[in-house]
């Protein structure tokens, strides 16, 4: 039988996996020092042809989501980031956010800057208060 590679969540074992140093211990904004080295089409091709895929129930490609933009038009350009986890039985965002909140804001910082983003938003439900503090600290770290 064969292992099970931790890939989403290698880093939560480690001590403070939350914080700023400990995200950059592990090769952490390294992706998105080479992304800021490329074009934005380019970005977005590479995630293509990565098959990254969303952490939703769909799995939808992620790249070919990014591609159903339409051409910026000059205006203001959103991102939201769903962390609502209403689905019953969801149970994948606030773990994510509370043991390693950095990668949610790398690759948000990434995905803006691919799609031509002028504001990105996390939405988090108003009972996860705790997490809401958690992202926000890692936010205030990143900067």
């Amino acid at each position: 039988m064969t292992a099970l590679t931790p890939l989403l969540t290698s880093r939560w074992g480690d001590e403070r996996a939350w914080t700023l140093d400990a995200y950059r211990r592990a090769g952490g904004y390294q992706a998105l020092a080479k992304a800021l080295k490329m074009d934005p089409a380019e970005v977005l091709g590479s995630v293509k042809d990565s098959g990254l895929r969303g952490r939703g129930g769909a799995g939808f490609p992620t790249g070919v989501k990014w591609s159903f933009l339409p051409p910026s038009d000059g205006g203001p350009r959103y991102l939201v980031v769903n962390a609502d986890e209403s689905e019953p039985g969801t149970c994948k965002d606030i773990p994510l956010m509370m043991a390693d909140p950095h990668s949610l804001i790398e690759g948000s910082i990434i995905t803006s800057y691919a799609i031509g983003c002028h504001h990105a938003f996390i939405y988090l439900r108003g009972e996860v208060a705790h997490v809401y503090r958690r992202l926000l600290a890692a936010v205030r770290e990143a900067k």
